[in-house]
């Protein structure tokens, strides 16, 4: 995995790559996280999907919810960054365009528009 950083408008954000999936389940999705947190101090995190276990998008799953619950309660940020068009399940369209509207979680075309989306959500409590 790597991970970089940027800062846009005051905020770190880490971008995080690799080779292989990074987020298969609610414990990589956390060790992602204290990762992140740990290495760059940010906790605001952009990926590609293609870093993301398929069955996160199977919202019966049950995956999605409890990563973001976990997201949720160590206050991170997440956008994921990547085409979601072939995804045909209305649940999670409602899903994608109900984070879309939160200052949480984010699901985005573009690399840029993560940052973007992540730069500018509300600030984590102290």
């Amino acid at each position: 995995m790597k991970i970089e950083t940027i800062t846009e408008n005051g905020v770190l954000i880490a971008l995080a790559e690799g080779p292989e999936k990074l987020i298969t389940g609610p414990q990589e999705a956390l060790d992602l996280a204290m990762t992140v947190k740990y290495e760059t101090g940010s906790q605001r995190i952009a990926l590609p999907k293609k870093l993301v276990a398929e069955e996160f998008f199977i919202l019966s799953s049950g995956m999605a919810g409890e990563i973001l619950q976990k997201y949720i309660n160590y206050q991170f940020k997440l956008a994921i960054w990547g085409d979601f068009s072939r995804y045909t399940s209305k649940p999670l369209h409602d899903f994608i365009y109900e984070s879309n509207q939160g200052k949480d979680f984010f699901f985005v075309a573009t690399q840029e528009e993560a940052v973007s989306r992540l730069a500018q959500a509300g600030q984590p409590a102290p």
